[in-house]
């Protein structure tokens, strides 16, 4: 989460109080499988967590900043990225 100091009132001339308010970033999306694995071998990289339902296999790998997804469809294409991730991250399946 991070911070940022917002005026509490709308006045242009009355920027003296500020309050801290809590932004929060969203997570990316990645569409392609190469800039995924890309993704995965950064030095930031801590893990991976595989979430499997009936039609889809999302990879996701957490980095320093974001949380970075990926949306794969097609069973056989997921087991062989499954095997192409680093070997020192850290997977799980969920």
């Amino acid at each position: 989460m991070y911070r940022t100091m917002k005026p509490l009132q709308s006045n242009p001339g009355f920027n003296l109080l500020y309050r801290s308010v809590a932004v929060s970033k969203m997570p990316k999306q990645i569409h392609e499988i190469k800039d995924f694995l890309l993704t995965a071998r950064r030095k930031d990289a801590r893990s991976v967590k595989i979430k499997r339902s009936k039609d889809v296999v999302k990879f996701k790998v957490r980095c320093s900043k974001y949380l970075y997804t990926l949306c794969v469809f097609d069973a056989e294409k997921a087991n062989k990225l499954k095997q192409s991730l680093p070997p020192g991250l850290s997977v799980q399946d969920v």
